[in-house]
Order: structure tokens, then C-alpha cells, then sequence
């Protein structure tokens, strides 16, 4: 009786410390966002910027909807709660996978995880400083003569989300990479020889997660290429390691 009850009793328990990690995440979230939710018509002020620098002279934001005045902002205060409380939620998730883990497994993964907060935090600097402001000078200068440009409040955060999750997904290819090569779904030299169709899978992707204009397809694309081969690297010098054990530990069985 005992022996068919163990493996329920670590299921629930597996259970119950799952629960407790996802607990413990969204309280995270939320005490950033009890801090920050007071300055939230301030961040969006601050988001909105590189918008609001290229419109013309005398020309606005505007909200069509009765209510989005205090849901953008409030919904951008979420959204960034979540961005600067990853860490600590992803220090949850490693808390919970880590006990299933060898040693080796343990050391792969723990810079893994800090490597992918980093870029995406780096992704969406990258779109923030550099991309907006010339996605955004492009539209107001492709502007019909007589339009007036007022961008509605909710369409524009939903459109940086957009590009913010685009560009933090994008920079994470050195990281999806490593992974690929540790797991042995494929090696560096095999990623090399598939290099021309990655630049046009590149292009593609810059197309279908950006808005229709070659400006930003391109300011997406050409990280996507530089970070794919800095992943190559890494993934190579993981693999050479990896490669020297397992002729070591050859060498010690043949003793």
C-alpha cells in the first residue's frame, strides 16, 4: 500500500511546490507593480516619447476609447512589472527544475537562464533607442499632405508591445542555439551550411513580427544574423568542450 502511494504523494508534491513558485512569482510582479503603478501616467509619458519627438510641431496623442486614458498607462505598468521582475520569476522557475537536474545540467542551465534575461532586456533597449526613433520619423515623413498625425493612445502601446516581445523573442537566437546544440538536435558546422536559408528565414520573420516597412524589417533581420552567428560561436566552443570529455572519459575506460 505504501509503495503505490509514494509515487502519488511526490506527484502532489511536485504539485504543491509548483503552486508555491507561481504564488510567489505573481506576488513579485505585483509588489513592482504596487511600486511603479502611482508613476504610470509618467512611464507612459516617458514610452511615448520617440513618438511625440517626430510628430510634427503642435500635433498630439489622442484617446479615442473613454477609458484608455487610465488603461494604457495602467496596462504599460504591468507589462514593464513583469520585464523587471523577471529575474526574480525566473529565478522561481529555476528553483523548481533545479532538483531534477545533474550537475552538468545545472551548470548549463543556470547561465542560460541569466544570458536570456540579459538579451531580452537588451532586445528591447534595442528597439526602444535605436528603432523607434527612425521607424517612427519614417511614418510621420510618409504622411499624405493634409493628414494630421494623432497617434490613439492604445493602438501605440499595442504597438510597441508588439515590437518590444518581437525584438526580446529575436534576441534570444544565441541562447535557442546553445540549447539546440546541447540537446544534439544539431551541431555548429550543420547551422553553418544552412547559413543562406537562415538570412532568408531572417527577413521573413523581420516581416511578419514588424510593420509593413523595410526600415524596421531590416533594423530587426541584420540583429537576427549577427546574433545567430554569435551563437555558432558559443555553440562551438560548448561542443569542443563537450567533445574533450567525452575522449577523456574514453581514454579512462580503455584503462
Amino acid at each position: 500500500m505504501s509503495t503505490s502511494s509514494t509515487p502519488v504523494a511526490s506527484l502532489f508534491d511536485h504539485l504543491l511546490e509548483l503552486r508555491n513558485r507561481l504564488l510567489r512569482s505573481i506576488l513579485g510582479v505585483l509588489i513592482v507593480f504596487c511600486c511603479l503603478v502611482y508613476f504610470a501616467q509618467d512611464i507612459y509619458q516617458y514610452v511615448a516619447q520617440p513618438l511625440l519627438a517626430t510628430m510634427p510641431e503642435g500635433s498630439q496623442m489622442i484617446a479615442t476609447d473613454v477609458a484608455s486614458p487610465f488603461f494604457a498607462p495602467f496596462k504599460l505598468t504591468l507589462v514593464l512589472s513583469l520585464f523587471i521582475a523577471m529575474p526574480f520569476v525566473l529565478y522561481q522557475v529555476w528553483s523548481f527544475v533545479a532538483p531534477g537536474l545533474y550537475s552538468n545540467e545545472k551548470r548549463m542551465i543556470a547561465p542560460l537562464m541569466f544570458g536570456s534575461t540579459l538579451l531580452f532586456y537588451s532586445g528591447i533597449a534595442f528597439a526602444y533607442f535605436l528603432v523607434f526613433p527612425v521607424v517612427f520619423a519614417f511614418f510621420t515623413s510618409v504622411a499624405p499632405e493634409g493628414v494630421v498625425i494623432a497617434t490613439d493612445i492604445s493602438s501605440y502601446l499595442d504597438f510597441i508591445l508588439k515590437l518590444f516581445f518581437a525584438f526580446g523573442a529575436a534576441f534570444e537566437i544565441p541562447i535557442a542555439i546553445i540549447l539546440m546544440c546541447w540537446t544534439g538536435m544539431t551541431t555548429p558546422d550543420s547551422l553553418r551550411e544552412k547559413r543562406p536559408y537562415v538570412v532568408v528565414g531572417a527577413f521573413v520573420i523581420g516581416m511578419l513580427l514588424t510593420p509593413p516597412d523595410i526600415i524596421s524589417q531590416t533594423m530587426l533581420a541584420v540583429p537576427m544574423l549577427i546574433l545567430f552567428e554569435v551563437g555558432i560561436i558559443i555553440a562551438s566552443f560548448y561542443h569542443k568542450e563537450e567533445d574533450e570529455d567525452e575522449s577523456n572519459n574514453i581514454k579512462e575506460n580503455d584503462k
